[in-house]
Formats: C-alpha cells, sequence, structure tokens
C-alpha cells in the first residue's frame, strides 16, 4: 500500500466512523424501546459501512456495488453481534447508552474499514 492509498483510506475510514459515532449517540437518545433502537441505528450505520467499503475499494482500484459491498460487510458478523452486547450492558447504566452506543459504532466501523483495506490490499 503507498502512502497516498494509507491517508486515502485513514480519511474515508475516520469519516465513517465518526458518522456511525454520530448516528449511534443519537439513537441511544431517542426515548423507545431498546431493540427498536438497535435496528433504528442498524439501519442508518449499515448504509455508512457500505458506502465506507465501496471508497475504499476505489483506492485500490477495485470495483465495487453496493450489492458487493454489503456481502462483505455481512461477512462481518463479529461487528453486529459487538453492537448488540454493547447495547445491552450500555442499557443498565442511565445516561451511559449514548456514550456506549456511540463509541461501539465508531470501534466497529473502524475495524470493519481497516479489515476492508486488509481485504482490498492482498
Amino acid at each position: 500500500m503507498t502512502d497516498e492509498q494509507k491517508k486515502r483510506c485513514h480519511e474515508i475510514i475516520h469519516a465513517a466512523s465518526i458518522s456511525a459515532a454520530a448516528v449511534g449517540a443519537g439513537a441511544a437518545s431517542v426515548p423507545v424501546v431498546g431493540s427498536f433502537v438497535s435496528l433504528c441505528d442498524e439501519s442508518a450505520i449499515t448504509p455508512i459501512q457500505i458506502t465506507m467499503i465501496v471508497s475504499l475499494g476505489k483506492v485500490f482500484d477495485v470495483s465495487l456495488d453496493k450489492t458487493t459491498a454489503a456481502s462483505l460487510l455481512t461477512g462481518m458478523v463479529t461487528a453486529k453481534v459487538g453492537r448488540k452486547v454493547a447495547g445491552f450492558f450500555a442499557g443498565l447504566v442511565p445516561g451511559l447508552g449514548s456514550v456506549v452506543n456511540g463509541g461501539t459504532a465508531a470501534s466497529i466501523t473502524e475495524g470493519v474499514g481497516w479489515a476492508a483495506v486488509a481485504y482490498f490490499d492482498k
């Protein structure tokens, strides 16, 4: 990976992670039933991650459509499990949900991004 590719990957991944954190933190603060919040933020975070994967592919001259990117994301199922576990524990402490949910969304998006970079860099 060239320095320019690495720089571009950092920009793409960090922008997606910040967006995911904002969605995750915002969804946790909505006063609704826990599973509905999980659905809401997942439905908003998944497109962010798909767009990130498509953008990372372009950095490595790999052309992906959104369906293929979604398949790659689905293969990284541990991200979904991690969000569910973190969401459960965050719900046990009032006020902590936004911080934990946002941080978890950012961390997982960051991990998914770098996993995609490793995949494309092969």
